[in-house]
């Protein structure tokens, strides 16, 4: 078999076999097989696409290039969720913890952030003390004692799509939905879960901007998943400006506390419910949606979704004051107000730029190596639909850095004002499952 007749079979438009793609996969991961011809297939998959079973045979491939984390010491059923990345989003900080409270056991393993704000481990990192390095036996110890546990990612897990990812980033073959697609399902298949939720964000603030290419996406994993034997629920959902109201790592935190203590903004409430009732019904917890949403809000109300979270934060070495006292977390040197210039009701606000702006104040990283500052970011205090006043705060900056007058300005900008009452449209745009 050579690699050269694959290349030209994808080119023409041929449909690649199994064998094919499992040669392809390990011969780049041993180095048998050059960048330059591992570019050109991705160049070829780019133009020409894969059919489902194409994609689900590479996904396999990828998935078994490194360690496969083998969850069964853990009792019950395991159930993960990935974002596709959002501004603001902080929704496993939430949904871990109800779906924990509601006896399925959330073993997660996540990832740290480049760009915009940080990651979840980012997140949980502004908690002092959190540890997320555990190994697979501490990892499937927790879970099977509290129920939940979120950490990053352990061992050589899918080393082919590493490789295969860095080489797309540098030849202009990132936006290739079968590539995509199999860059995401084969972690989170290799890490072992039963159930997988997906939140693939549409928007100005995600990496999909239509409903048509999220849609599109969404239909290969759900595939993958059926084709590869787990559970697959994917959700569309709505990132045209940032979910709540915080953007930036402690003060997402504290939003996640605000939610599961029965507080929170109205968009991310729905969101993390909505995640939570369908992990609940995939695990049949539940018969059906409306059972999985009054499960979800009994535990929040109970306080018991809330001691989860803490019982999580305490057995990672985290101090589970923070979650019952938010206060305590630090907060930054400066805290200014983004004034309003006019009266109007907010009809926009760019959450791609609201997330660049919150980098810029310390709150994300543009290299791997960028320390981030836990307490920077923003905080919105209008949200699409809302009417401000001239002079009213649009949203609060905090950050730790002189002289950051420029991006001050640039979140005013962020706002889009109408003189119109503007229409709130529903979170959630479409499931597939």
């Amino acid at each position: 078999m050579r690699m050269v007749d694959i290349i030209e079979k994808k080119r023409d438009g041929g449909v690649l076999t199994d064998e094919e793609i499992r040669f392809f996969i390990s011969g780049y991961v041993d180095g048998s097989i050059p960048d330059y011809q591992a570019s050109a297939l991705a160049m070829a998959i780019y133009f020409r696409g894969m059919d489902d079973h194409e994609i689900a045979v590479l996904t396999d491939a990828m998935m078994h290039s490194g360690d496969v984390i083998d969850l069964s010491n853990i009792q019950g059923i395991k159930a993960d969720k990935h974002s596709t990345g959002g501004v603001g989003d902080k929704t496993s900080l939430a949904a871990g913890p109800i779906v924990a409270a509601c006896g399925v056991k959330m073993a997660k393993m996540s990832g740290r952030g480049l760009g915009h704000t940080g990651g979840t481990l980012d997140k949980l990192e502004s908690i002092p003390g959190f540890r997320i390095g555990l190994t697979i036996e501490e990892f499937e110890n927790q879970v099977n004692k509290i129920g939940l546990a979120i950490i990053g990612q352990t061992g050589e897990v899918v080393p082919a799509d590493k490789k295969l990812y860095a080489l797309r980033d540098v030849t202009a073959t990132v936006p290739s939905v079968p590539l995509i697609a199999s860059s995401i399902m084969s972690k989170k298949l290799a890490g072992g879960s039963d159930i997988i939720l997906l939140d693939v964000k549409v928007g100005d603030g995600a990496f999909m901007k239509t409903k048509e290419d999220a849609m599109e996406l969404a239909t290969k994993m759900v595939a993958i998943g059926k084709q590869l034997g787990r559970k697959v629920i994917a959700v569309l959902t709505k990132m045209e400006e940032p979910l709540g109201r915080a953007v930036g790592n402690s003060l997402e935190v504290k939003e996640a506390i605000e939610t599961l203590n029965g507080g929170g903004p109205a968009d991310f409430n729905e969101l993390v419910y909505d995640a939570t009732a369908k992990i609940l019904l995939a695990a049949g917890k539940v018969k059906t949606l409306e059972e999985g949403f009054e499960k979800s809000k009994e535990v929040v109300a109970d306080g018991s979704a809330l001691r989860k979270f803490a019982e999580m934060v305490e057995a990672q070495g985290g101090d589970p004051e923070y979650i019952y006292h938010p206060e305590k977390f630090p907060q930054s040197k400066y805290d200014v107000a983004i004034l309003s210039d006019r009266d109007g009701y907010v009809a926009r606000i760019a959450a791609h730029d609201i997330g660049v702006a919150a980098m810029r104040l310390g709150a994300g990283r543009e290299t791997m190596e960028d320390a981030i500052d836990p307490s920077a970011g923003i905080l919105l205090c209008k949200k699409v639909g809302d009417f401000v006043k001239a002079g009213e705060p649009l949203a609060h900056a905090y950050t730790n850095k002189e002289n950051a007058e420029e991006v001050f300005a640039e979140i005013g900008h962020c706002f889009y004002l109408a003189e119109e009452e503007v229409p709130v449209e529903p979170i959630i745009i479409a499931s597939i499952d």
